[in-house]
């Protein structure tokens, strides 16, 4: 059956990968230069898209990372770790609440306008305090939206689930029309939406880049990893797009579709002589007729038949699927 749900991660799927850096600010007493080395020392080798960006920073201030230990990472929370004597957490505002940090001072109106950018603002404490926040936003990817509305027009149902905050996530949703989104969302509820897209009698396709989706890659009925993402989400899927763009995978559907139109062509070809030929070679005419079918006739409607599916599948390589038919 075709698929006719596709659940979609913001990172990597809909957005560039390549954050940006558009904002930072420094809370409490400790120099911004102080908690940003702190905070890119704890980011220096993570996977996360969202560690470059602070990584960078860093580099360009010219500041020096201390030694890192005791490195924790909660998944699609974020990171902690002891850094030059100093315990350093950087995540959403859920980790700094369960970590007894007073968030107080990030009002939703000093966030909202970052989210409003499509940003996602992550905090940074140091020793229970909180010391800093970083703004860091990802472009959606060129030709994103003109691709999603060709799936959908495949009569694919699009969902969003990431991470990401609600302000930011429902900026980026109206930017590309995808009304069905889940913001905030943990690794094992992503693989609950597939677990309920499926009870519903759903095919679910997944696509994603990262650790947090590797779950939900291989619970789909398709799990799709970009070439760009984690060697964990590769192995979770079903199918690669080598390049990363979306637009692979626009054209691997019209592709499925095409192959699958012409199998069924096929089959009728197929079923088409045999239906005509069998009865005849069986002697149905001849009490009427007087009509048996000749060995060289019968043998020639064999090749035909032949001829006509190879024939037929060959046209797949001059089929078009970088637009639908």
């Amino acid at each position: 059956a075709h698929v006719d749900t596709l659940i979609l991660d913001k990172t990597g799927t809909l957005t560039a990968g390549r954050p940006e850096l558009i904002g930072i600010e420094t809370f409490g007493q400790l120099p911004e230069d102080d908690w940003l080395a702190l905070a890119a020392a704890v980011e220096r080798d993570s996977e996360h898209p969202l560690a470059e960006p602070i990584r960078r920073a860093a580099r360009e201030r010219g500041l020096s990372l201390a030694d890192v230990s005791d490195f924790t990472a909660s998944s699609g929370r974020g990171v902690r770790a002891n850094v030059d004597g100093h315990q350093v957490i950087i995540g959403n505002r859920g980790m700094l609440s369960d970590a007894g940090v007073d968030a107080s001072a990030l009002t939703e109106e000093r966030t909202a306008g970052y989210e409003s950018k499509g940003a996602t603002p992550l905090f940074c404490a140091v020793d229970g305090q909180l010391a800093g926040l970083l703004a860091v936003a990802d472009p959606i990817k060129e030709g994103v939206a003109e691709t999603l509305q060709a799936l959908r027009a495949q009569g694919l149902s699009l969902v969003m689930a990431t991470g990401d905050g609600r302000g930011t996530a429902a900026v980026i949703a109206r930017q590309l029309g995808i009304d069905d989104v889940h913001a905030e969302v943990m690794p094992d509820q992503k693989l609950a939406l597939v677990h309920a897209a499926q009870s519903r009698g759903h095919k679910v396709a997944m696509a994603g880049d990262g650790i947090n989706d590797a779950p939900a890659l291989a619970q789909a009925d398709v799990g799709i990893a970009m070439g760009s993402g984690t060697d964990v989400a590769m192995e979770s899927a079903a199918l690669t797009l080598v390049s990363g763009d979306l637009r692979a995978l626009l054209r691997a559907v019209l592709l499925a579709r095409a192959t699958m139109r012409n199998i069924r062509q096929n089959l009728f070809f197929a079923f088409a002589y045999n239906s005509a030929g069998v009865p005849v070679a069986a002697g149905v005419l001849y009490p009427v007729f007087g009509v048996l079918l000749s060995p060289m006739i019968a043998a020639a409607a064999m090749s035909l038949s032949s001829v006509s599916v190879i024939g037929n599948a060959l046209r797949l390589r001059h089929r078009k699927i970088d637009r639908p038919a």
